[in-house]
């Protein structure tokens, strides 16, 4: 244990092993649904001739898992940061959905330029170019990546909740707790960890979501609800009908097959080369500036960040996410990117490479127990959220609203993440707006040089990315 401390710097970073266990395992608690989820998104996009959707399943499955544990340990012994990877969602969307889907990019050739994307990211990394570029985010920008992170948290956390819902008229609106077994259920998990949190208690968010879920399970049972009003669909009669242990026997590991399927992608690039292009340059964009608005908004609230915004040695933890993402593609699955999630784990009190290393090692151990991680109800784990949302919110205070380039800089940043479901696009408005703002207070001479480019080249993004969305450009 002392070697173990000793390594990771515990004493250093004022934690210890408990402190750093708990805060993993809430972060891979927080963000396991991904399991899930993310083979769900791409068996949308890929078929293999001779296995059913059930098979390709499970070995996405295997493949998200694969590339997660990679990419953190990386983060762990590399970087020794306490932040957990793995397939991005919204990058996941947009690889199955726009590029084979709409495109018709074949799945082969999608994970081919993910496999680009990784690849020109670690270069980049290595040469200190990816550090070069984030340290150029404005000053205001970088003090409210944070609040605008918590305010997305919260909407998300909500949302999942059932407690903001879908309006025609006003877009969302409240919930009802009487008519919706998953709000009441959500809402009385979410007193429990905001009481258990305002007390004190160490693991609260942990608690909390066993809590939920367990609760959940127990009133299915009973035949208080149906099943899948409190459980993921399916899964309660999976359990209950196969057994537990039977569902776990059955999980198949083979991923060969989309080993092939990327390696036959890599021949395939020529087809169609200004597509491939294409595809790589979103990857790379979105991911790019999502996995730093991540980076900066949870350091944050872990105290990681020096007197201007910056983390120090970001390179370490920015090249845990290239690796991911190079060695994830390999294997079968979409960008790899360091998730907010991570937040969670943080508030926990997470400050060192061991706590995730711990969310490394459990998502190693989900390969044994695939059908249980998928039992976890997603609005359970989602209460983290929210309470990690609103302890977020205090970067507000870092920010100078008497400043009216920092006030407008710093507020389409906090307001444009959640409205847009983006990160990327709540650093845009930012970066956009701050030279803009200060070119007209006349000192335009305090915005680099760097940061008009920088502001252009989100510019330029747009234009294609509304071009190519309105079928002003096809290819």
């Amino acid at each position: 244990m002392g070697a173990l401390a000793a390594f990771f710097g515990f004493d250093e970073h004022d934690t210890d092993l408990e402190t750093e266990s708990i805060a993993g395992l809430t972060t891979f608690l927080a963000m396991s649904y991904i399991i899930v989820v993310n083979p769900a998104i791409l068996g949308e996009a890929i078929t293999l001739e001779g296995y059913n959707s059930g098979e390709i399943t499970q070995m996405i499955t295997v493949a998200t898992i694969l590339s997660s544990a990679v990419a953190i340990f990386v983060m762990a012994f590399w970087a020794n940061r306490p932040f957990g990877l793995a397939p991005g969602m919204g990058l996941n969307a947009f690889f199955a959905y726009t590029v084979v889907v709409e495109l018709g990019v074949p799945w082969q050739v999608a994970l081919a330029a993910v496999f680009v994307e990784g690849v020109v990211f670690i270069f980049l990394t290595a040469i200190g170019a990816r550090r070069y570029i984030i340290e150029l985010f404005p000053e205001p920008v970088k003090f409210a990546v944070g609040a605008g992170i918590g305010v997305y948290l919260l909407f998300l956390g909500l949302q999942e909740m059932q407690i903001v819902v879908d309006n025609p008229d006003t877009l969302v609106s409240l919930g009802n707790v009487a008519t919706s077994a998953v709000a009441a259920l959500s809402v009385a998990g979410l007193a429990l960890m905001l009481v258990l949190h305002a007390r004190g208690i160490r693991g609260s968010i942990v608690i909390g979501i066993v809590a939920t879920a367990v609760t959940g399970w127990v009133l299915t049972a009973a035949d208080v609800v149906a099943p899948g009003t409190l459980t993921p669909p399916g899964s309660y009669e999976q359990v209950t009908e196969e057994g537990l242990l039977s569902l776990i026997a059955s999980v198949q590991y083979d991923f060969t097959p989309l080993m092939a399927g990327f390696i036959d992608g890599l021949g395939m690039i020529t087809d169609d080369p200004l597509v491939f292009v294409l595809v790589v340059f979103t990857f790379f964009f979105v991911d790019f500036f999502d996995t730093a608005g991540t980076l900066i908004g949870v350091s944050q609230i872990g105290g990681f960040l020096d007197e201007n915004g910056d983390l120090p040695e970001i390179e370490r933890p920015l090249m845990a996410d290239a690796i991911g993402t190079t060695v994830g593609a390999m294997i079968g699955t979409s960008t790899v990117t360091t998730f907010i999630e991570s937040s969670a784990g943080v508030e926990e009190g997470g400050r060192t490479g061991f706590t995730a290393l711990v969310v490394g090692l459990l998502f190693l151990l989900s390969l044994l127990i695939v059908p249980l991680i998928s039992a976890i109800p997603q609005y359970a784990s989602y209460l983290a959220l929210v309470v990690v949302g609103i302890i977020m919110l205090q970067g507000v205070t870092d920010i100078d609203w008497q400043h009216p380039a920092w006030a407008i800089a710093g507020g389409l940043t906090i307001t444009v993440m959640p409205m847009t479901a983006s990160i990327s696009n709540g650093l845009a408005a930012g970066i956009m707006s701050y030279p803009l703002v200060k070119g007209a207070m006349g000192e335009a001479d305090d915005v680099s040089t760097g940061q008009w480019a920088l502001a252009l080249a989100f510019v330029l993004y747009f234009v294609v990315y509304f071009a190519v969305d309105a079928g002003m450009v096809s290819f």
